[in-house]
């Protein structure tokens, strides 16, 4: 399948320290069937990325526990911080399309129950850090980051004040699904200095625009002008979104917006003094 990866820079860590570089993915929604995909995602590991952060919707069906497991084997080797998304609790439904595009009423239109608990349960056998609703501090290339992140908001699973103080460390990363304001407003409150999120699909289908194009919706609160990259709204966090690589199965179509996946490289300040 053809994709992008998406590469950007920040200086972030304190002066003289040793960069990291971060591998951001997002809204697998990983069917039966999908082996192109699946051949890229095994592929990310030869990026040697220092971290891994997945920002959910890894499942969109309930046999596809199996398939992520195997499409993110090697990269489970790497440590790693993820969230889940609404479509790895409950399999996507049909509805119309151009419901997304209208404002979002907070009804959800819910499929069967996915088998989310053991495909948990393996990520976190493997090493991966679950950060629904937690907030720890891990170690990276002699980096202290803190890191915390919340359940899907989409489904009103966020519960962001067990996990409210201010930052600590040399850094600090947010990680949630959809970047709803009340989860992006209380981590800039705490001083957070980047966010990861995914759920917008870049919006999906793009509109031609000045300096290149302009999504339609981002399936949340958040302005379109944010609905993918790299994004920063006067004094609040970096807001990373990935514009993810898969899409619904029941809309599988993407204009102007290619599946991605992303390489955010944490520099040392001094690098830009």
């Amino acid at each position: 399948m053809a994709y992008q990866l998406r590469q950007v820079s920040l200086p972030l860590l304190p002066v003289g320290a040793k960069d990291i570089q971060i591998l951001h993915f997002s809204d697998l929604h990983l069917t039966p069937g999908r082996k192109r995909e699946i051949a890229v995602i095994k592929g990310w590991a030869k990026l040697t990325p220092d971290l891994v952060v997945s920002t959910g919707d890894f499942l969109a069906h309930r046999e596809a526990v199996g398939l992520a497991l195997n499409a993110l084997n090697e990269l489970l080797d790497i440590p790693g911080l993820y969230v889940f998304g609404s479509n790895d609790y409950y399999a996507p439904k049909f509805k119309n399309p151009l419901s997304y595009l209208r404002k979002d009423t907070g009804e959800r239109n819910l499929g069967e129950k996915l088998p989310i608990e053991p495909f948990d349960k393996e990520l976190q056998n493997r090493g991966w850090i679950n950060l629904n609703n937690k907030r720890v501090s891990i170690t990276i290339n002699g980096s202290n980051i803190d890191v915390r992140g919340t359940d899907d908001a989409h489904l009103d699973l966020d519960e962001y004040k067990r996990i409210a103080g201010k930052k600590s460390g040399d850094l600090s990363i947010g990680v949630t699904h959809a970047p709803y304001s009340r989860v992006l407003d209380a981590m800039a409150k705490d001083e957070i200095d980047l966010i990861f999120a995914g759920h917008t699909h870049g919006g999906q289908v793009r509109v031609p625009w000045i300096g290149g194009t302009r999504s339609l919706t981002t399936n949340c609160d958040l302005p379109n002008w944010r609905s993918r990259g790299l994004t920063k709204s006067g004094l609040d966090p970096y807001l990373h979104i990935s514009a993810g690589m898969g899409y619904n199965p029941f809309t599988p179509i993407r204009f102007l917006c290619p599946s991605e996946a992303s390489i955010v490289t944490l520099t040392s300040q001094y690098d830009y003094a």
